[in-house]
C-alpha cells in the first residue's frame, strides 16, 4: 500500500493559492504594478487556478480515504 500524495499536494496548492489570490485582490487597483504583464492581474488569476487545483486534489484525497474506510 503506497502513500497517498494527493492530500499534501492539495493542501499546499490550496494554501499558496489562497494567499496569492488575496495578494492579487489587495493589489487589484495598482496599474503600475501590473504594467509589465499588460495590465493583467497575474497574481489573482494564478492564485485562483492554484486554489481550484488544490481543492480538486483535496476532494480526490478525501474521496479515496472514504472509499478505503468502507
Amino acid at each position: 500500500m503506497g502513500i497517498d500524495i494527493k492530500f499534501p499536494i492539495g493542501l499546499m496548492f490550496s494554501i499558496f493559492g489562497i494567499l496569492l489570490t488575496f495578494y492579487g485582490l489587495f493589489t487589484y487597483n495598482d496599474t503600475a504594478f501590473y504594467s509589465r504583464s499588460l495590465g493583467i492581474n497575474v497574481n489573482l488569476w494564478s492564485g485562483l487556478g492554484m486554489t481550484v487545483f488544490g481543492f480538486f486534489m483535496l476532494f480526490l484525497a478525501f474521496r479515496t480515504y472514504k472509499s478505503k474506510k468502507s
